[in-house]
């Protein structure tokens, strides 16, 4: 059986992404992103942040970084990655998810919705429905023989 590493995980910017050059020239960009988990405490249910260290690389990382900014929604499509090093004797690790794909979540202003060509409701139209129809004319006939 082959080993599986895919975590999908939605959540919002806790920074901006930085973004660096390497002297590879390879391209990153990091940022984190905090998920809300409801926890019953007591007899409320309160939320209980969890907070994931993003790593997105290349032109995806170019692409996108002016758009991460904090308190921004987004869905991360990536792997499980665990950095492992010494420091000062002690033994360290890390688990970042590496993002395969993200998906900016949420609209701006209706605005900048509409100038980027995309209606603000994807799938439907934007007619303004009326709860006086019967005075419009549709181009049908009243007695429809079905």
């Amino acid at each position: 059986m082959a080993d599986v590493n895919r975590v999908v995980i939605i959540g919002r910017l806790t920074r901006d992404a930085e973004l660096k050059s390497l002297a590879s020239a390879q391209t990153v960009a990091k940022f984190s992103i905090a998920v809300n988990r409801k926890k019953r405490q007591g007899d409320e249910w309160v939320d209980e942040p969890n907070f994931f260290d993003i790593v997105l690389w290349g032109r995806m990382a170019e692409s996108l970084h002016q758009y991460l900014v904090k308190g921004k929604a987004v869905a991360v499509d990536g792997e499980l990655r665990q950095d492992r090093w010494t420091q000062d004797g002690q033994n360290r690790s890390k688990v970042e998810i590496i993002a395969n794909n993200i998906q900016l979540l949420g609209g701006g202003s209706q605005q900048s919705e509409y100038s980027s060509g995309r209606s603000s409701a994807p799938g439907k139209n934007n007619t303004v429905h009326t709860a006086n129809t019967s005075v419009s004319d549709d181009g049908f006939a009243d007695d429809i023989p079905f």
